[in-house]
């Protein structure tokens, strides 16, 4: 019996809050490139596997966007989830802007935007041209969505949960991550950048995300799948 569109919508704001949540907060606290690509990796893998009898688990408009292209969502599903999407990455980024509101750095000036701004995937000041930061965002979000694809749409994939999902999100930051961020997700820059208003290079994070994710729903859901 196939769960109704609202209660699919309630676990994609819920599954993609809980990313934002730790995100922000993981590279807030300088944690590292390693534990930031976990944090990010760890929090897919198990909302994943969470949400993933619910809804598939998608989290990411992308992904979303990607089963699309493969003919596994409607364009009814498609815009309902992307809405709840964003909508949950947008509450994560202001929970968290109210949550430090009065918090100062050592100069006393406020921190709270400073916070969700400086967990805004963005291209770094020198090095990442426009056209560079979105091939790095449309490779890196094509092995996301070919595994999504051979792990947990395809009929013939190994019952392993989020894990391979997770597991991908962690190696792509910890490549794209000094040049992009490695978001693979607009949601994942859309809320924050809401919240805070850095709104810098934007664009990147939905042009490169969709076409990768559009390429490897073309690639595996309409040529490798063997289900109609």
């Amino acid at each position: 019996m196939k769960t109704p569109l609202l209660k699919q919508c309630v676990a994609e704001f819920i599954g993609t809050f809980a990313l934002i949540f730790v995100g922000v907060g993981a590279i807030y606290h300088n944690a590292g490139l390693l534990a930031v690509a976990f944090a990010h990796g760890l929090t897919i893998a198990v909302m994943v596997s969470a949400t993933g009898a619910i809804s598939g688990g998608h989290l990411n408009p992308a992904v979303t966007f990607g089963l699309w292209v493969g003919g596994k969502i409607d364009f009814k599903g498609t815009v309902a989830y992307w809405i709840a999407q964003l909508a949950g990455a947008s509450a994560a980024a202001f929970l968290l802007l109210f949550l430090f509101t009065g918090q100062l750095d050592p100069a006393g000036s406020p921190l709270a935007r400073t916070i969700v701004a400086s967990g805004t995937p963005d291209l770094p000041a020198k090095g990442i041209s426009f056209v560079q930061g979105v091939v790095i965002e449309a490779v890196l979000t094509f092995f996301l969505v070919f595994v999504v694809y051979g792990t947990a749409v395809d009929a013939r994939a190994p019952k392993i949960g989020g894990l391979a999902i997770g597991l991908t999100v962690t190696l792509d930051i910890l490549f794209g991550g000094p040049f992009t961020g490695g978001a693979m997700n607009p949601a994942r820059t859309f809320g924050p950048a809401l919240a805070s208003g850095h709104w810098n290079n934007q664009i990147v994070y939905w042009i490169g995300p969709l076409l990768g994710g559009g390429l490897a729903g073309l690639v595996y859901g309409r040529f490798l799948s063997n289900q109609p």
